[in-house]
């Protein structure tokens, strides 16, 4: 048996108490106790804020995201001693893997999201400039920079590994330390995830930190600049967020609570219909995957009046296959819940959804057990309820957390709709149907009250992650009873550990506090063509300006017939008169863009390697045969590759005619190498 020790400034420390005994799902052995007491709450804090705050704030966007990718190697390594320790929580392999796979997937994803869609910078620029007067000498933009705090993150017993690490992503690359304080059922599992971690050597010290046991006074050492995370009850959200000091400094909190999910059956999807079909097996996936112990688990299946004798009776056939028993046992599908007190939870809250309707499926008191003493272990069988109406509370009030779902039949759309909000407020919805407009109006209907929605149907079923995958390109998180906040979410998980400020300047300090030219900022001329320059040598502010060429009736019509691009307003004279935004024939958008090019390209070998698109394009004002093209090229951002010999650069085009008003803007991506000629 094993004393879980707490990482906090930058060591281990061995609680002082004997703690709280953590018992094995499977056996009821005790496997380790649990106790914060002897963690400095302040210090720890304090470490995190003067050491690993610090530190990570020296690293740009990209160098964290190395770190995250070289972590979620690192792990990989070891998933299956995590596979073993998940046994003993009551996952079964697909369920450790869902768990384990799923955290370090979602290290990666972000490690490769902040390569692509961040500078390799310390701040990030949020939106366009914001032109706040006549001239263009006063602008704003809206700048992101890391917040001076620690994210105590609070994670439920259900996911150890996923639950910690799709916090700590997002966090670490805003460059904020994380204090991570899992659940006492599971934390030997996060505990070895940690020791794991810390033991790497590659996270800068005082960037994690771990307590085990109590937060004891944790929160009252919070300050402004902190933030948290929590994952758990609703009951214990509410009590945290009251809070004097979380409530007196404006701590930043985002709470994942209590989620009654429902997934909704079209009148369409019949018993014989692959929809009716993805239904039940979604739903019996849901009931049983970590053995229903999953914010996303649906609890509330909604299914049309007419065929919810054929949804129960589909369901139970599928249920009756489920072998529950020991994870390490051949055949076994199902483990058991993660305590004896997560069981007894749960047969309180089925008593309560008893009053509302009949079990129809499952033995609360029984389950025939594969490899394990049913006696000892927290196992349960699947239960699926029948309500007897749609009208009492108790369906769309209680949850309870484990292999449990009640199924509820709806009469049109709009009590479908009705039902699924009386949730009040879910993590996650699935819609299933061929029918697009019934999709359209539940999907619309329902998303007030719901985080995330799928539809699932014949087309997408193969494909589709399913009801209850977090995926951490989209955000986690649901309205009202599911706590009202978000994580994940791409970019917008990290900037949620953000300050976004609002800075009011001229544009030339606007670039150099942005590290990006600004429009009435300076440009530099004197150095020569910008695309003779590597990266090493470029600069923010280089242009060159190119021009004038004459455009031709003739230019027009051989570039009509060359491409094909006929269009009336290039090619019909009386057409094109008779247009009232254009009086007469005009060069195609495309000519313009290809004239500029040819006026700014450096044709010979350089360091400019490749263009990979354009953005932002706008055409401002027609171009008209005899008009005079010129073009200002002007290198607006470098954004340098940690991995590669090469970067990428935003040039700013600005093509004007003879009159010097601007026909057209864009911005131009290309890579550069950043040595050249290169060695």
């Amino acid at each position: 048996m094993t004393v879980l020790r707490s990482y906090v400034g930058g060591g281990w420390i061995t609680p002082t108490g004997a703690g709280r005994p953590v018992l094995d799902a499977v056996t009821g052995e005790q496997v380790a106790s649990v106790s914060s007491e002897g963690v400095d709450m302040a210090a720890a804090l304090d470490h995190g804020r003067s050491t690993g705050g610090p530190a990570l704030r020296e690293l740009t966007f990209h160098q964290r995201a190395a770190l995250l990718g070289s972590l979620g190697s690192l792990l990989r390594e070891h998933r299956k001693e995590l596979y073993a320790l998940s046994a003993r929580t009551g996952a079964t392999l697909a369920d450790a893997k869902f768990d384990v796979d799923g955290g370090i997937g979602v290290l990666f994803s972000y490690a490769s999201r902040a390569k692509r869609e961040l500078p390799n910078d310390t701040v990030y620029v949020e939106g366009a400039v914001e032109p706040l007067s006549k001239a263009g000498q006063f602008v704003g933009q809206h700048v992101l920079t890391a917040r001076h705090g620690v994210a105590v993150q609070i994670n439920a017993f259900n996911f150890p590994v996923w639950g910690p690490l799709e916090k700590l992503a997002p966090a670490f690359l805003a460059g904020v330390p994380s204090l991570v304080k899992p659940a006492s059922q599971t934390a030997y599992l996060t505990v070895r995830l940690v020791e794991l971690m810390a033991g790497s050597g590659l996270l800068p010290e005082g960037s994690l930190q771990l307590v085990c046991g109590s937060v004891g006074d944790l929160f009252d050492h919070l300050g402004g600049q902190d933030l948290v995370s929590f994952t758990g009850s609703a009951a214990t959200a509410r009590t945290l967020r009251a809070n004097r000091a979380v409530v007196g400094q404006s701590v930043r909190f985002n709470a994942e609570a209590d989620s009654l999910n429902c997934s909704i059956l079209g009148p369409d999807a019949v018993a014989g219909t692959p929809e009716f079909d993805l239904y039940v097996r979604q739903l019996v996936t849901e009931m049983t995957v970590k053995a229903g112990q999953k914010c996303t688990a649906i609890r509330r299946a909604l299914v049309p009046a007419g065929v919810a004798d054929d949804v129960t009776e589909a369901a139970g056939e599928l249920l009756a296959r489920v072998v529950v028993g020991n994870p390490a046992a051949d055949g076994v599908r199902m483990g058991p819940l993660a305590s004896l007190e997560q069981r007894e939870e749960v047969r309180r809250s089925l008593k309560a959804l008893l009053a509302a309707g009949r079990l129809v499926f499952g033995d609360a008191e029984h389950v025939d057990v594969v490899g394990a003493d049913a006696g000892r272990g927290a196992f349960l069988s699947p239960l699926l309820v029948r309500a007897d109406g749609a009208d009492r509370a108790e369906p769309h009030e209680v949850e309870a957390f484990g292999p449990v779902s009640t199924i509820i039949g709806y009469h049109d759309t709009t009590e479908a709709i009705e039902l699924a909000a009386r949730g009040m407020g879910s993590l996650a919805g699935s819609v299933v149907t061929a029918d697009a407009g019934f999709a359209r109006d539940v999907v619309l209907g329902v998303a007030p009250w719901h985080g995330r929605l799928l539809v699932l149907d014949r087309d997408d079923a193969a494909e589709s992650t399913g009801h209850g995958s977090p995926l951490p390109m989209l955000v986690h998180g649901g309205p009202g009873r599911a706590g009202g906040g978000e994580e994940m979410g791409g970019v917008r998980g990290i900037l949620h550990y953000m300050q976004r400020t609002a800075v009011q300047a001229s544009p030339r300090v606007l670039a150099a506090v942005t590290s990006r030219w600004v429009s009435g900022a300076e440009r530099s001329t004197d150095s020569g063509h910008p695309f003779r320059k590597s990266l090493a040598d470029l600069r923010p502010g280089d242009t060159v300006t190119a021009g004038p060429r004459r455009v031709t009736l003739e230019d027009v019509e051989h570039f009509a017939e060359f491409t094909g691009d006929t269009f009336y307003a290039h090619m019909d004279d009386e057409a094109a008169r008779a247009n009232p935004l254009f009086g007469g024939r005009i060069a195609h958008g495309y000519l313009v863009l290809s004239f500029a090019a040819g006026l700014f390209v450096q044709p010979d070998p350089g360091p400019v390697l490749a263009s990979h698109g354009l953005e932002n394009l706008r055409f401002l004002r027609p171009v008209y045969p005899g008009d005079e093209l010129s073009v200002t090229l002007t290198c607006k951002q470098i954004i340098p590759r940690e991995d590669a010999e090469h970067g990428e650069v935003t040039w700013d085009v600005d093509v004007t005619n003879q009159d010097g008003v601007s026909v057209a803007k864009y911005d131009v991506l290309a890579l550069v190498a950043k040595q050249w000629p290169r060695r």
